[in-house]
């Protein structure tokens, strides 16, 4: 079956192990539509491990289908998200192969995510910033209860920022 529902997807910690693959996703065309101006640094960041970040690799029977990571906007080092409140969490998914696009697992993968998110009670939201180009991003994340927030410039990145309030979720799922 190729429902999400019907298939049991699980996340693991991505290692070194999975530096091969993690490249080879940045360079699918949709992921680079999603994400065109961003260096992971791989190399370096499979290998540290803050306490403010989590880098996950979604698998279906141990087949690496995507990637999620759920940073403490407010802790992590670059600033990315600058002067921001603190008891939240942000999140950066996308599915690695296109095949794998428009199959619902994108939708398990979030509901994973975001779960794991607020399961630490102190999280009031989880925020998230695709590109303003992104309509089917925008359609994808207001299903799962997120709201429109604000436009926001993140480097040469035009960006809707996407808020999900914890109640909000509950009353969502």
């Amino acid at each position: 079956m190729s429902s999400a529902n019907a298939t049991k997807i699980n996340l693991r910690y991505a290692t070194f192990a999975d530096l091969d693959l993690l490249r080879y996703w940045d360079k699918q065309p949709h992921v680079i539509a999603s994400d065109p101006n961003d260096d992971w640094g791989w190399e370096v960041e499979l290998d540290h491990n803050p306490d403010w970040r989590e880098q996950l690799i979604a698998e279906i029977e141990g087949r690496p289908i995507g990637f999620i990571q759920i940073i403490d906007p407010a802790r992590e080092e670059s600033h990315y998200w600058g002067d921001i409140a603190a008891d939240l969490r942000a999140i950066d998914i996308w599915i690695g192969e296109a095949a794998d696009l428009g199959k619902g697992y994108g939708t398990k993968m979030m509901q994973l995510a975001i779960t794991r998110c607020f399961a630490d009670s102190s999280v009031t939201a989880v925020i998230i910033d695709p590109l303003v180009s992104n309509s089917r991003a925008h359609r994808f994340y207001e299903r799962l209860g997120f709201k429109l927030i604000e436009y926001r410039r993140f480097g040469d990145d035009e960006c809707f920022v996407y808020r999900l309030s914890r109640r909000d979720w509950q009353h969502h799922s």
